[in-house]
């Protein structure tokens, strides 16, 4: 095989504008990848990152004057179907998976259709599925529905689909944001493996840390403009940070003493066969406690039964007091718990419905007036109200609420929550696919909850995000509490070497 310097870039285009309803999305962007090369493509939500990535598989046509390069081949214009040919793949943020089908259908489906109408081989299914996981050195049940399966799993699965092709170019976008630590560097040596059998492949991450690690060079674009390219090699996380946002970020930590304040929510031996065991900590009012550890710990089990969505099988939850024992999620939000699930985009929001009536969803009596119908004043009133608290960037209020970036839909699930005025807030990793800038808004905003008395359980499996952010922090592990932290008694890397050990 060639050394793939001597060939050509996997990918070569410049001048790229793209313009949607008069507002540039792109202005005169550059971009390349080498063969073999593993490179980040950086930027915050917005930027128009996913733009470029449309235009170079054939999705969007940009303006005329681009200039565009497959493995050498000068184009005027590429089709979804180009690309793909050429060996392009795009594993998208949100998977684009189907549920109600097997692991293995979901990986290999697409290596199996033709032309005509024919019957499936599934013992050939079967097998190319399982090739493509043991590539990323994972086990799954291939006749699992993927429905059934946590969004790690889904993810695993989303990348396996990607590589099951002989492609020459991936595209990753967020591919670790719901993986473990053990995950992730199972991920990362598939790509280092790739790469050396000369695939290109780009990462679009927040993850900084292992945008560092895994890229050779990083291209930078803010608000639609080309930036620059850097190699990683002497980068930092702040420096790369600056470069995406144009500001400076202050990553002090964070925690009070709030050890003087009223317990809001006490948990005392909670238990749930399979899933956690013998959890017990205390959540006291303006608290913003951490709890983090590796998926799979049980953290987002524990989050269920705290707001009733599963019932516990021994323990007690006691709220202000008083024991509480929920049939349902309405319980638990009639009694003053909120929860903010790590899946947004299939429990957060309803994505085709309005940002309006998403953030009213968990309060449509309030806005009932006396005839039984929704007011369309109080409504305005109630969304304005909570647009104007989190700063949520919108057009209008009657917009698809799919059409927010990631950091600005997060700030709409929010205010969904806090217009339930709750005693405690549940954060189940609230920053999942929102990326640096829009991540300090949102903590932020958890902070100056935090000050007016709001009770915070702050689920994260970045261990920087609790060790900057949180109060207390919470180590769980095979289902139990393992260990509690003093954020600023320890170190960032005396608590990873804990949750990563």
């Amino acid at each position: 095989m060639s050394d793939v310097t001597d060939l050509p870039p996997a990918i070569r285009f410049s001048k790229v504008s793209k313009v949607f309803g008069g507002v540039k999305a792109l202005q005169d962007v550059a971009f390349e990848v080498g063969q073999g090369e593993v490179h980040c493509l950086a930027g915050e939500n917005g930027c128009g990152k996913s733009t470029l990535i449309k235009i170079i598989t054939g999705v969007y046509q940009p303006e005329p004057g681009t200039e565009m390069e497959l493995f050498g081949e000068r184009l005027s214009a590429i089709t979804p179907n180009v690309a793909r040919q050429m060996g392009i793949a795009v594993i998208w943020q949100d998977l684009a998976l189907f549920p109600e089908m097997t692991v293995a259908e979901n990986i290999a489906f697409e290596t199996m259709l033709g032309n005509r109408p024919r019957f499936v081989d599934y013992g050939a299914l079967r097998a190319r599925a399982e090739a493509a996981l043991a590539r990323l050195e994972v086990s799954l049940d291939l006749d699992a529905r993927l429905g059934t399966l946590p969004i790690a799993q889904r993810q695993v699965v989303a990348i396996a689909r990607a590589l099951v092709s002989d492609a020459r170019l991936i595209f990753m976008d967020e591919p670790t944001a719901s993986l473990t630590q053990a995950e992730t560097d199972a991920l990362l040596a598939v790509v280092r493996t790739l790469s050396a059998r000369g695939v290109a492949v780009v990462f679009v991450s927040h993850r900084l840390a292992e945008v560092l690690e895994i890229a050779s060079r990083v291209t930078v674009v803010r608000d639609g403009r080309l930036v620059g390219v850097y190699p990683t090699a002497g980068m930092t996380q702040g420096r790369l940070t600056e470069l995406m946002t144009g500001k400076t970020f202050d990553h002090q930590v964070m925690a009070r003493d709030t050890s003087a304040d009223p317990v809001v929510m006490e948990v005392a031996g909670l238990t749930r066969r399979g899933e956690f065991r013998d959890v017990s900590f205390q959540l006291r009012r303006g608290e913003v406690l951490g709890l983090t550890g590796l998926i799979g710990a049980g953290r987002t089990e524990l989050a269920h039964v705290l707001f009733g969505m599963a019932a516990p099988e021994a323990g007690r939850i006691v709220l202000g007091g008083r024991e509480v024992r929920f049939a349902s999620n309405r319980d638990a939000v009639a009694a003053g718990v909120a929860y903010v699930s790590e899946d947004r985009l299939a429990l957060g929001l309803i994505q085709p419905q309005s940002i309006s009536d998403n953030a009213v969803l968990s309060v449509l009596r309030r806005i009932t007036g006396a005839s039984g119908l929704m007011s369309p004043k109080r409504q305005e009133d109630l969304v304005a109200h909570w647009v104007r608290e989190l700063a949520v960037k919108i057009g209008k209020p009657g917009d698809a609420v799919s059409t927010l970036s990631g950091g600005n839909q997060q700030r709409v699930v929010l205010a969904k929550w806090l217009a339930t005025e709750p005693k405690v807030l549940i954060l189940d990793c609230p920053t999942v696919g929102v990326d640096v800038g829009a991540r300090a808004g949102i903590f932020r905003i958890v902070r100056e909850l935090a000050a007016k008395g709001l009770a915070i359980l702050l689920i994260s499996d970045e261990v920087s995000e609790v060790h900057v952010n949180a109060d207390r922090v919470l180590h769980m592990a095979g289902g139990r509490i393992v260990g509690e932290y003093d954020p600023r008694a320890t170190t960032l890397e005396a608590l990873e070497a804990a949750v990563y050990a």
